[in-house]
């Protein structure tokens, strides 16, 4: 373009360099958003329902709002690791074992991934079942401490936390719309609603 201003002398064309100039500001590298708010913009431009708590109380509280506001009180809810059982035995949850008799799956994450939304798990959450065997519902309990700027740095820090024995089945969850609001970049993963209980600890 601007080989034919030189031709023809033409003036610059200052909306349309405002213009680049503002879009270009919108993504330049330099211009960093705390890891925390990213993660948040990123989940929830995923579908995720995300709630903030500043202590274990407000953890039990939101969960139980999260139970009424969607009926399942009658529910059962598929709990699979022994310490998140222990951690909401006073929640009043119909917990089970059995992925036929759940509607709901309650655990924690490895990391929260800031870059892109996601959620990384592994088979210390999901033991080696598959996510489309799993409930559609999920209810994640996470804190603050796990939220990193990308996969690479979650992967490395189960790898630094589990010397012994790295686990298994590591996967992402990153859509939490219905099948018929996926686009077709998602084809072929399996979407859950997902609530985030958010527990800050830093």
């Amino acid at each position: 373009m601007s080989l034919f201003r030189k031709i023809f002398g033409l003036k610059p064309d200052h909306s349309e360099e405002e213009v680049k100039s503002s879009e270009r500001g919108k993504y330049m590298p330099e211009i960093k958003l705390p890891i925390d708010e990213k993660f948040t913009i990123n989940f929830k431009g995923n579908g995720g329902k995300f709630l903030y708590c500043e202590n274990l109380n407000e953890i039990f509280q939101n969960l139980q709002s999260i139970i009424e506001e969607n009926n399942w009180n009658d529910t059962k809810t598929l709990v699979l690791d022994e310490k998140i059982k222990e951690k909401f035995k006073n929640s009043n949850l119909n917990t089970t074992t059995k992925i036929s008799d759940s509607s709901i799956f309650l655990t924690t994450c490895e990391n929260l991934i800031a870059n892109d939304g996601s959620l990384l798990i592994s088979s210390k959450q999901i033991f080696e079942k598959r996510l489309p065997e799993l409930p559609t519902n999920f209810v994640v309990f996470a804190r603050t401490s796990q939220i990193v700027e990308n996969i690479g740095e979650g992967l490395r820090g189960i790898k630094s936390k589990n010397k012994q024995k790295i686990p298994t089945n590591i996967t992402t969850i990153k859509h939490f719309k219905s099948n018929d609001e996926k686009d077709f970049l998602s084809y072929g993963s399996s979407a859950k609603n997902l609530y985030l209980l958010l527990l800050e600890d830093l």
